[in-house]
């Protein structure tokens, strides 16, 4: 069982950056990947960008590349999502999910954080 509680979500101009955390608790916390979504009104929900555990490995939606990245503390228990240039096509919230146990599928949500970018 794990327990994921996004912040960091807010309204900015566009142009301007935000940086999202995924706080992770519960008796099953260990080491494994994470990942960031996100879903717009009126659209399905897309891939952002994920951290694999293993190595610290990343990999990003091509949209999201270069200006988003994804991280997380020495301890694991957090993830970061650094968003700069934000544009307000990135308005959405924001989810974070746990791939646990590792099988390629993310069975742990957040409940989401909304990032609201304005012109």
């Amino acid at each position: 069982q794990v327990q994921l509680v996004e912040s960091g979500g807010g309204l900015v101009q566009a142009g301007g950056s935000l940086r999202l955390s995924c706080t992770a608790s519960g008796r099953t916390y260990g080491r494994y990947p994470m990942g960031w979504f996100r879903q717009a009104p009126g659209k399905e929900r897309e891939f952002v960008a994920r951290i694999n555990w293993s190595d610290g490995s990343t990999d990003y939606a091509a949209y999201v590349k270069d200006r988003f990245t994804i991280s997380r503390d020495n301890a694991e228990n957090t993830v970061y999502l650094q968003m700069t240039n934000l544009k307000p096509e990135d308005t959405a919230v924001y989810y974070c999910a746990a791939d646990y146990p590792s099988d390629g599928l993310y069975d742990y949500w957040g409940q989401g954080t909304q990032v609201t970018v304005s012109s």
